[in-house]
């Protein structure tokens, strides 16, 4: 009996939490996905950027100039600048004058462009502690060094990936918080699943298509769940344990605070690097011989590389130093190999040690997540995982609706009706709302000042558009029918998918073709391609939700027809 009512309380909860923390984890699982191939997204998006991912470029000779021209960025100047500047020093500092203080450069073996940063210090802060910057950041070319306009947004990397784990909601940080508790919601349904399912891998070989939908969707949703299991668990607690220490604990903005900056200091120290600036003007040295001479010392370790990341600190500053990241897409965990030099000399100020067991194992875990590596199998892996969580969310969704929709329709209620429009908005809604954008990506004109953010505006619209389509569609679910809506967002998916492969390949004149056979540009090619099987998936799916002939309107049509035949009327 102790068994049985446990059982049914982990169900309630696997129930309860599965839908309340479903309807977020749902978009957090497909753009998820989708953000495992980010950065080739962004090629799509982005014509300009079109080309073979380039090293690192020459510092001496082409960053140096690019970071002297760079100036802050003017929203975060007005924004944080009142708040920065100490007014007993008399006026702020005017934006084109700040000096800089840190510049850095960072690329992967996926991106053809350079992602470049300056930090710009405050002459004067309120805070002599604080490290508060204003940031001017920009994309260039590697091959020449032009800019790559900012209001091109990169719809992979700056819109569809951080939409995974912060729902793009950065006021107080709200969208991670709301993440991190569907997260913990998820792994707590986790267990209480595999509570529920005592026989589990019976679990994995069941399904009965032949029954009616309501065990068909259970069967789904269960053989999902089970499949995918280590994958769902393992994403859930690593992505917890990475925003712990920056959103969920931070030790930084609490009363911890000086604690934390006296490690700060006590870790440089031990590292050998200046933590605070001397307040003397110096010239950096030759970075490109500083490169030259990190290579040589990872070939010596039998770790030969290219470097993924660059950045100077103290910029014109007696205390300078670069700091030189390898790129580490060789390897599964999340280590850059620094080494360090006195940006007046070049001399070697600190080779990172090899880091120990706990170091290792965390790097490790935290690498397993990001996904920087250079192995597109396992990507492709991370993809199937991540959309058989979709599939697994979708399937609880519907099985709850069908389980209750007739109850509820005999009560009067419309908890049913909401439940099943807001699934609609989650399961269908954002894949519209995704073809939407790469669609509008393309028929925006170029030099639309602010495409970016029109991109935006049409992603949160149509995906607002399709919840209200959904409610207005949802009455046939208080009299326990199907939604009509599900079927109708799925023919909007196709329409919209196959749409952004034509415009694309109207507008670059990039299509199929070309990009699979005679230039070979895989990137694009795996987008349209990609589109192209949504579409199908979409098309499929609508074809299964058509309306069917009611049987039993069919048999008395028959009978009466039968009837009048034999002269019995």
């Amino acid at each position: 009996m102790q068994t049985g009512n446990t059982r049914q309380a982990m169900a309630w909860l696997h129930t309860w939490l599965g839908l309340l923390a479903g309807f977020v984890l749902m978009v957090c699982f497909f753009f998820g996905s989708l953000s495992v191939f980010d950065r080739e997204i962004d090629r799509w998006a982005i014509p300009e950027t079109r080309f073979d991912p380039q090293p690192m470029p020459s510092y001496d000779n082409m960053l140096k100039g690019i970071f002297e021209k760079s100036e802050p960025d003017v929203a975060e100047y007005n924004q944080l600048m009142p708040i920065y500047h100490d007014p007993a020093a008399g006026d702020m500092t005017p934006r084109t004058e700040l000096p800089p203080d840190e510049y850095w450069a960072y690329t992967t073996h996926r991106d053809p462009v350079l992602r470049m940063g300056v930090g710009f210090r405050v002459p004067h802060p309120a805070e002599a502690d604080e490290h508060n910057h204003i940031h001017g950041n920009l994309t260039i070319d590697p091959r020449d060094g032009s800019l790559v306009p900012d209001d091109h947004l990169k719809i992979g990397s700056d819109w569809f990936y951080p939409l995974h784990y912060s729902l793009n909601l950065e006021w107080k940080f709200i969208g991670y918080y709301i993440v991190g508790l569907a997260a913990f919601f998820m792994l707590v349904a986790l267990i209480s699943g595999i509570w529920i399912h005592r026989r589990i891998f019976r679990e994995f070989f069941t399904f009965r298509p032949a029954k009616r939908a309501q065990r068909k969707t259970l069967d789904i949703h269960n053989m999902s769940g089970v499949i995918a299991l280590p994958f769902h668990f393992f994403f859930a607690i690593t992505g917890l344990i990475i925003f712990a220490s920056f959103f969920y604990f931070p030790v930084n903005s609490t009363m911890l605070k000086p604690l934390h900056e006296l490690s700060e200091e006590i870790e440089a120290s031990h590292k050998g690097l200046p933590h605070d600036r001397a307040g003397i003007d110096a010239d950096i040295a030759s970075v490109d011989a500083m490169i030259a001479d990190a290579k040589h010392r990872w070939s010596e370790r039998g770790m030969p590389g290219e470097v993924g990341f660059l950045m100077v600190t103290h910029v014109g500053d007696l205390n300078s130093y670069v700091s030189i990241y390898r790129a580490g897409s060789d390897r599964v965990a999340l280590v850059g190999e620094g080494i360090h030099y006195k940006a007046a000399t070049g001399e070697l100020l600190r080779e990172d040690p090899p880091h120990s067991f706990a170091e290792g194992a965390a790097e490790f875990l935290t690498g397993l997540h990001l996904q920087h590596f250079e192995h597109w199998f396992l990507r492709w892996l991370y993809v199937f995982g991540g959309l058989l969580g979709c599939v697994c969310i979708a399937t609880g969704f519907i099985f709850y609706v069908e389980k209750r929709k007739s109850q509820h329709a005999r009560a009067g209620s419309q908890g049913s009706r909401l439940t099943d429009a807001f699934a609609v908005a989650t399961v269908t809604g954002i894949v519209v709302a995704a073809c939407a954008m790469l669609l509008s990506n393309r028929l925006i004109p170029t030099d639309t000042s602010g495409k970016g953010d029109w991109e935006k505006i049409v992603f949160c619209s149509v995906w607002g558009l399709t919840l209200l389509h959904a409610l207005w569609r949802s009455s046939p679910v208080a009299r326990a029918m199907s939604n009509p809506a599900w079927r109708e967002q799925a023919l909007t998916i196709t329409v919209l998918a196959v749409a952004a492969v034509i415009a694309n390949w109207l507008t670059t004149g990039d299509h199929l073709i070309k990009t699979l056979f005679t230039e070979r540009y895989l990137a694009v090619a795996g987008t349209d391609i990609s589109l192209l099987i949504t579409a199908a998936i979409a098309w499929v799916s609508a074809r299964k939700l058509a309306p069917k002939p009611d049987k039993s309107l069919t048999r008395n049509l028959s009978t009466d027809t039968a009837t009048r035949e034999v002269g019995y009327e």
